[in-house]
């Protein structure tokens, strides 16, 4: 049964994927395969593919942009999903009612109250540090309207916790969500948030792009 169940996990991988491989060092859930299955299936569905390469690090902050729709949540749960990818992303404490609460912390969703958000990086950087393996997700840009600037939060925690960036995009026209290079941070937060988003320019939204910091910024 077990050389059975290894057998239908790797065809499964092989024949027509839509998603990436996950290097050694990336954390896994347990089993899950039917949502392997499950995340795959909406992916083929919509039209959707992976294209990049996930960098083996057992730790690393990912941003997701831009992001610019309600839809941009069910893809990249998809991809979530149908890797098999054990990453952590801060929702709303409202959305944690019963039974939703029981789901999405199965989902690897961490509550958070943004009324109440001092504190928040640092905790989450501690996670992160102390963690063996540890891919801590969420979009800098803290909502779906149009913003100029950035929310700071993704540097700090990725700075407090001694790991990079990696970036994730949504390509709308080629339904595609893309992995990018790691993004090793300096000493000048603006500079480093501003070389991210610039790198973002090519990516199309479903709503938007991300905005590019002015010229000479």
């Amino acid at each position: 049964m077990g050389a059975d169940s290894n057998l239908a996990d790797s065809n499964l991988d092989a024949v027509g994927d839509v998603v990436l491989p996950l290097p050694p060092n990336a954390p896994r859930v347990r089993g899950g395969r039917f949502g392997r299955w499950l995340g795959r299936s909406v992916l083929r569905l919509g039209g959707w593919r992976m294209e990049g390469a996930f960098p083996d690090l057992p730790k690393l902050v990912l941003i997701g942009a831009p992001h610019s729709s309600n839809w941009d949540g069910i893809w990249g749960m998809a991809a979530k999903l149908a890797l098999g990818l054990d990453i952590r992303i801060l929702g709303k404490h409202q959305l944690f009612w019963w039974p939703l609460g029981v789901l999405m912390r199965r989902l690897g969703i961490i509550a958070v109250n943004r009324d109440a958000a001092a504190g928040v990086t640092e905790q989450a950087a501690a996670l992160i540090a102390n963690a063996d393996r540890y891919w801590f997700g969420l979009a800098p840009e803290g909502t779906r309207k149009h913003v100029e600037r950035w929310k700071p939060g993704f540097w700090k925690i990725a700075k407090g916790a001694g790991v990079p960036v990696l970036p994730a995009y949504f390509d709308y026209p080629r339904k595609v969500i893309g992995i990018g290079p790691l993004f090793v941070l300096g000493e000048d937060m603006t500079a480093d948030i501003h070389r991210i988003q610039r790198w973002y320019a090519p990516w199309r939204g479903r709503n938007r792009d991300v905005a590019q910091p002015p010229p000479g910024a």
